[in-house]
This record gives structure tokens, C-alpha cells and sequence, in this order.
């Protein structure tokens, strides 16, 4: 790339963000005049620190036929940058490459935004827990899959918020994402057959098990479940998981749900996911 053409490019940045139809048509075209170019102009700012202007490359990486959605979620894993919520819509776009996690992320500030009208200070965490729950499972009606457990969609975050229900995980999932909004400090807890969440910021630890729409189990209540249900090693099993180990559950989840499907070719794709993750955690382990 010569001078003038670095020099355009430096003037691109400048207007990635601007969503006005004649300015993007503009940059599109500029960047399909010069491809090759404009290819890793486009993965600078998606590796790069600014995630809103990474939102906007994405966007014009998907208008613009380039978007490499497996590519991305493998170099997600490999980056070992782990955030849930954008490596659970980087998941969903490995399926639904023409999904834009803006209604989704907006959707998700709203039912944060109920919750934290409901607030009255100073609250506990678990008085907190209950709004979420009422917001959550009663207001706008999440629930448990039970019918119909095994259907794929159940495991993708952005069709569990369209249809409202979802696995244990993908459920546990959103109410950390919410939590998170409203500064409710929560951990992922992912017990064998039933993943919850978890509280540790009173004096006794606190479950959560959005499956059950939200019911919250002390610590005695989840040694009993742990007794019953014959696991191992039950003290760390209350204990939280890491990002890492969510999102290769979720993919491990979708393996046998698109073997159950008869679609070995998503089934092997959710594999080879599963199979970096637990790479990445060796080199890691071994460094």
C-alpha cells in the first residue's frame, strides 16, 4: 500500500463509526476498491482494544461478503481474551452469520434497566436476585425448555432471548449478563447436568438455579444435590467456572444436540470448537 492509499485508509477509521447511508456506502466502496487492503484494515480495528469501532468493522465485514464467522470465533478461543457475552454471540454467529448483536445487547440492557428500576437501596445481594428473578422469569417470562430440551436453538444465546427458553447454561448466561449491568457480582458454577450460578459476596455462598426460574439454594441445600446426584469432588464443583469452560460446555452441549439432530456436519463443526478450547487450555497449562 503506497502513501496516498495508507493516507485514505487513515481517513476510513476516522469515519467506521459514522452510520450515515452516504458516508458507509462511501467507505464500502473504498474498501472494495482496494480488497486486499481493505481485508486487514478491517482485522486491525477487530483485534483492537476499541470494541465499539470493532462493532462497526463487523458490521461493514458482513456488508461487504468478508466476514470469516468460524474464523472469528476460532480466533476467539485463541486469543484467550475470554468475555461471555461476546464470545456467546461470536458462538451464535458460527450458525447465524447474519446476526447483528445490537437488538441483542439492547434487549438485554432493558431487562437490566427493569431490574434496576425495582431497586431500592441498600438491598443484599440476594434481595437483588429476587428482583432479577421477578423481572426475568415472571415479567417477561423466561423459562426452562423441558418439552423440547434437546433442540439446538435452546443453546443459542440470541434465539433463547427471542423464544424465551433455553438449557440451565444458556439461562445461567443471561442472568450473569444482567448482573453484570447492574453491578451484581455473580460467578458461573458449572455442575455436572445442572449449571447454575453462584454468589459469594455475603458471608455464606448462595446458588441460583435459573432452570427452576430462578429458585436460590443455600449451601447445605447444593451439598444434598451434590450427595444425590452421586458427583465427585463436590467442593469444587461449587466452586466457579471459568469463561473458557462456559463457552466449551455451551459447544459441547451443541455437539450432542446436532448428533441427536442427524446434522454431523454442525456436530463436527461444535467438535472442533470443543477440541481448541481444550488445546488452548494445554498450552496454557504447559506455558
Amino acid at each position: 500500500m503506497n502513501s496516498s492509499e495508507k493516507t485514505n485508509f487513515n481517513s476510513i477509521k476516522a469515519l467506521i463509526d459514522d452510520e450515515t447511508p452516504l458516508v458507509r456506502k462511501a467507505v464500502i466502496q473504498q474498501l472494495k476498491d482496494f480488497p486486499d487492503q481493505g481485508k486487514t484494515f478491517l482485522k486491525d480495528i477487530l483485534d483492537g482494544a476499541d470494541r465499539l469501532l470493532a462493532k462497526h468493522a463487523q458490521e461493514i465485514n458482513k456488508s461487504l461478503g468478508w466476514a470469516d464467522v468460524v474464523g472469528d470465533f476460532l480466533n476467539f478461543i485463541r486469543s484467550q481474551r475470554y468475555e461471555l457475552e461476546t464470545g456467546w454471540f461470536l458462538l451464535d454467529r458460527t450458525v447465524y452469520p447474519n446476526f447483528q448483536a445490537t437488538s441483542a445487547t439492547l434487549f438485554l440492557d432493558r431487562l437490566a434497566d427493569r431490574v434496576r428500576d425495582l431497586v431500592t437501596p441498600p438491598l443484599s445481594p440476594r434481595q437483588t436476585c429476587a428482583l432479577l428473578n421477578r423481572v426475568l422469569f415472571h415479567e417477561y417470562g423466561f423459562r426452562g425448555s423441558g418439552k423440547n430440551f434437546e433442540n439446538p436453538q435452546n443453546s443459542f444465546l440470541h434465539r433463547v432471548l427471542d423464544r424465551r427458553q433455553g438449557l440451565p447454561i444458556t439461562l445461567s448466561v443471561i442472568y450473569l449478563l444482567i448482573a453484570r449491568r447492574i453491578g451484581l457480582e455473580l460467578d458461573p458454577i458449572g455442575l455436572p447436568g445442572r449449571f447454575m450460578v453462584g454468589c459469594f459476596a455475603e458471608e455464606k455462598p448462595f446458588y441460583v438455579d435459573a432452570w427452576s426460574g430462578g429458585k436460590i439454594l443455600e449451601l447445605d441445600q447444593m451439598e444434598n444435590f451434590l450427595e444425590h446426584s452421586s458427583i465427585e469432588d463436590s467442593g469444587s464443583a461449587l466452586l466457579p467456572v471459568t469463561v473458557s469452560e462456559t463457552l466449551c460446555r455451551g459447544c459441547r452441549n451443541l455437539v450432542y444436540h446436532f448428533e441427536l439432530s442427524k446434522d454431523s456436519e454442525k456436530s463436527n463443526l461444535f467438535s472442533s470448537f470443543v477440541k481448541e478450547f481444550e488445546r488452548v487450555q494445554r498450552l496454557a497449562s504447559n506455558a
